[in-house]
């Protein structure tokens, strides 16, 4: 069985990065750009800094904010109706993993009209055309949205939340650019760093890892598990790292899939609006200490990663416990909450478990799991 590997086809990293998108637009010749970002970007004038870029450069653009936290379909097919009456020939995305995934399902229906319902793109999809040209711009350090080749809707109708994987949908460009990250709050600093985290992690673990996503995953996690303290603390060092460390979780798990933390935190947003970083976070120790017995020796790497010293001196037991215990610290230390009392409601755990068991990412779990084993691991954090 061949791997296949699908990158950005161009990516601008460091800071001043996003400069380089008036050097794309020249060569590619584009005339009109929608911008896509959510109206907090926009109130706080983040995405001012990319829109004031095309202002003094003369490329015409129209902005779409109609964008929530977990975007819905509701949200994608105004954006499809918005980048047609704007007859844009290109997107850009500034935001987190809302505003790209936004862009890239907007971008894909344009491309593709016969996939308008939305609901068609749940899965893993063959779109005949490449998605509308993307340029993503994040605003987080976590989601790896603007490299990956996937992307998640909110079905608010059945309350759940379903991925679409397409490598047609993977952005052109990305401008990774530690600048644009610079005004996110402590908070969400914390939990889009933890997703990040969670993606290195299952993409690691997945079943279909291999040596370059498994170089990747590692690298990410030694960078996640270095930099989002600092920069929870506010430092430009640690926005760095984190920006970097979280490209690069991206390119990696996008490649593989993830895992059963993914498939049970979707549901958690889809159920509760739970941020999705926040939803990850407080699963990844339940769901590590699950797949431990499927692990082999990674957690001894895991364990080295994230700095813990002497695992080659540990026991099996000893340095998946080490690799477990590195994770809660790193989650306590940037203020994670512990448990979903106050999120979860006790009487839905039965239909949570059978949801998540159904999600795409669940094939990716590198231990084989059942309904009443989620339910257990979702009422284990009850307590």
């Amino acid at each position: 069985m061949a791997n296949r590997f699908v990158n950005n086809r161009i990516s601008y990293h460091g800071p001043g990065a996003i400069a380089e998108i008036i050097t794309e637009v020249n060569n590619h010749g584009f005339k009109k750009a929608l911008v896509c970002s959510d109206p907090d970007l926009l109130k706080f004038g983040v995405t001012a800094k990319v829109t004031d870029l095309l202002d003094k450069n003369a490329v015409a653009y129209e902005v779409y904010d109609n964008i929530q936290p977990n975007p819905t379909i509701e949200n994608i097919q105004s954006g499809v109706v918005a980048c047609k009456k704007a007859e844009a020939d290109f997107i850009i995305a500034v935001g987190g993993g809302s505003s790209m995934d936004t862009a890239k399902a907007i971008g894909t229906i344009i491309a593709n009209p016969e996939f308008s319902d939305v609901k068609s793109l749940e899965g893993v999809v063959t779109t005949k055309n490449p998605c509308l040209t993307v340029f993503t711009v994040p605003t987080t350090a976590g989601t790896g949205a603007e490299v990956t080749a996937s992307y998640v809707v909110t079905d608010v109708e059945k309350r759940r939340k379903f991925v679409s994987v397409d490598p047609h949908c993977v952005p052109e460009i990305a401008f990774v650019d530690p600048e644009m990250m610079s005004s996110m709050p402590k908070g969400l600093t914390a939990a889009t760093g933890m997703d990040a985290l969670t993606h290195a992690i299952e993409g690691y673990l997945t079943k279909t890892a291999w040596t370059i996503t498994e170089m990747m995953s590692l690298e990410a996690i030694r960078l996640v598990s270095k930099h989002l303290r600092s920069a929870y603390a506010g430092e430009k060092e640690g926005r760095e790292g984190m920006a970097l460390g979280q490209y690069i979780a991206g390119m990696g798990f996008s490649n593989v899939n993830l895992g059963i933390d993914h498939s049970m935190a979707h549901i958690l947003s889809g159920y509760y609006g739970t941020p999705h970083g926040i939803a990850c976070a407080i699963l990844l120790p339940t769901a590590m200490e699950f797949n431990a017995c499927a692990t082999g020796e990674k957690y001894r790497e895991i364990a080295r990663a994230m700095g813990v010293e002497g695992v080659d001196g540990m026991s099996q037991e000893e340095y998946r416990k080490a690799a477990i215990d590195a994770v809660k610290k790193l989650s306590a230390d940037v203020n994670i909450p512990t448990t979903l009392r106050g999120i979860v409601k006790e009487e839905d755990i039965p239909e949570l478990a059978k949801n998540a068991l159904a999600d795409a990412c669940t094939l990716g779990n590198p231990r084989d799991v059942c309904v009443e084993q989620i339910i257990e691991m979702y009422q284990s954090l009850m307590k």
